[in-house]
């Protein structure tokens, strides 16, 4: 096929399948089950993982909330903390490489992108480090002379720790470090698409001195692990990373218990383009927002809000340079976009396009799934869709696949009106020369993240996180630190100085 970029199999040789095994109290366990992944773009078992049930996921609360009450974590000095953290990073970074061949196969994204997700974790490891040698809380010294009072910050205490199938090993370490750095204990339950990443980690974490039983790991289904782990009284947060439609479970489950819960949940990211800007960046953005990952990341920019001015010349650029996009082999590095993650989401995606075009929008580059010689059909085409209404389901749901959606405007208000049209408020985008259009959209946009003249640059010490249905709290940075520690106010008084409130004469 001619209007795009294809690699075929390079037929590099694939490791011995991986056995992985649940971590509770500091050992390993089995399960008298275990599921299998088949790699979605080999099409071959590599990894077989043990298969929890509600007694697992009951022991591994059980141990971190023993761990937590003892103190063995929590009342180390946070220097203390802080160098365990140091030397897990430095491990990390020590395994790039096995860790990043796992995760391509079990997820099927290109192998240049789980090295750099895997390195850039390390950097996430140590920014945690630092920030638990910072917590800090306030005093109160003019509340009179008899009073004193102070307000902490402890660690909330047990928290279990979901995670999904698209960034395994990125999004596990934009929550577990930081809740370890601000002393709490965790039961961590990655997909059972990726579990092996989480699985390695296990052992990083041993020898990097980790106290038994601060880091639980169990695998297995949400039903039952994930919801063992939402509702049991034992645990005092739950951190989710998923679709919207399990974030509003994860919310109900945790509900009898009014536990702590923050989610990140799904996008529906745009990115605004005015005549000012430069096309040739902001073309080559759009292009890496919408394959980047295959387009199944929350982040995705999947749908972009062109000015009718440059419209055409806009569309005729991302046309061209989604042609040049390498879409193939994972295992080959010259590849940018990889497989989808199962054949039923590969059709999710397909009937997404399929019910757009009946609905008269046009499918102007890709749409329907693509062979890759030697690898098979679980990849999808690059698709670009315009003539889309704002009512379409293309255009207001998460697709999570490689396909992006064109809208026009006219003015900054039709603009904004557009992207807050939507459930979602996770990130959005503008390009623009002019500084004063830039700010203006940043203020009036409802996402909690938005890039101006770039796409999905990210840092440890910038927070994350959405508004809307996008989900609830923060991740990563000073903010990340502080969704997992509570207050406290203490409040001391000096001498005997509290007058009797009961007279006896």
């Amino acid at each position: 096929m001619t209007e795009m970029t294809l690699i075929a199999a390079s037929g590099t040789a694939l490791p011995p399948v991986r056995v992985n095994r649940h971590l509770i109290g500091g050992a390993w366990r089995d399960s008298a089950e275990q599921s299998e992944r088949v790699s979605p773009s080999h099409g071959v078992v590599v990894s077989r993982s043990a298969l929890g049930t509600e007694v697992e996921a009951r022991a591994a609360i059980a141990a971190a909330r023993a761990a937590f009450d003892d103190g063995r974590w929590s009342g180390l000095p946070a220097r203390a903390r802080a160098a365990v953290l140091l030397k897990v990073a430095d491990l990390i970074e020590a395994n790039v490489e096995p860790f990043a061949l796992i995760e391509t196969l079990e997820s099927g994204k290109p192998i240049t992108q789980s090295r750099g997700e895997v390195g850039g974790a390390a950097d996430l490891w140590r920014h945690a480090a630092a920030l638990a040698r910072t917590i800090e809380g306030d005093s109160f010294n003019g509340l009179g002379a008899d009073i004193l009072a102070t307000v902490l910050k402890e660690p909330v205490g047990v928290v279990s720790i979901i995670t999904p199938w698209n960034f395994p090993f990125w999004i596990l370490s934009q929550k577990l470090p930081f809740a370890l750095a601000a002393g709490c204990t965790c039961v961590v339950k990655p997909s059972e698409m990726t579990p092996s990443t989480t699985a390695m980690l296990g052992a990083l974490l041993a020898e990097a001195g980790m106290p038994a039983g601060v880091v639980n790991i169990v695998l297995g289904y949400g039903d039952p692990v994930g919801n063992v782990m939402t509702a049991d009284p034992g645990v005092d947060m739950v951190s989710f990373t998923g679709s919207t439609a399990v974030g509003r479970l994860i919310g109900r489950g945790a509900s009898d218990t009014l536990k702590k819960v923050a989610l990140e949940l799904g996008g529906k990211n745009p990115q605004v383009i005015f005549p000012d800007a430069d096309l040739d960046s902001a073309a080559d953005a759009v292009v890496f927002g919408v394959y980047f990952n295959v387009g199944q990341c929350c982040n995705s920019g999947s749908r972009i809000i062109l000015h009718e001015d440059i419209a055409a010349d806009f569309i005729a650029r991302i046309t061209d340079l989604s042609r040049h996009v390498t879409f193939g082999d994972p295992l080959d590095p010259q590849t940018q976009v990889g497989a989808i993650v199962t054949p039923e989401h590969g059709a999710r995606i397909d009937g997404y396009v399929q019910a757009a075009a009946a609905a008269g929008a046009q499918v102007v580059l890709g749409g329907g799934p693509l062979v890759v010689p030697g690898l098979g059909a679980q990849f999808y085409r690059p698709t670009i869709v315009t003539g889309v209404t704002p009512d379409m389901a293309i255009a207001r749901e998460e697709v999570f696949g490689p396909v992006l959606t064109v809208l026009t405007f006219r003015t900054l208000d039709e603009a904004l009106a557009l992207c807050n049209d939507s459930d979602y408020g996770l990130s959005a985008g503008v390009w623009s020369e002019n500084v004063h259009t830039c700010l203006a959209f940043a203020r009036g946009v409802q996402a909690g993240t938005v890039w101006t003249n770039t796409w999905m640059d990210g840092f440890p010490e910038v927070t994350f996180g959405g508004m809307k249905q996008s989900g609830q709290g923060r991740e990563v940075g000073r903010y990340g630190l502080e969704e997992f520690l509570e207050i406290k106010s203490v409040v001391m008084r000096i001498g005997r100085t509290r007058a009797n409130w009961v007279k006896t004469r």
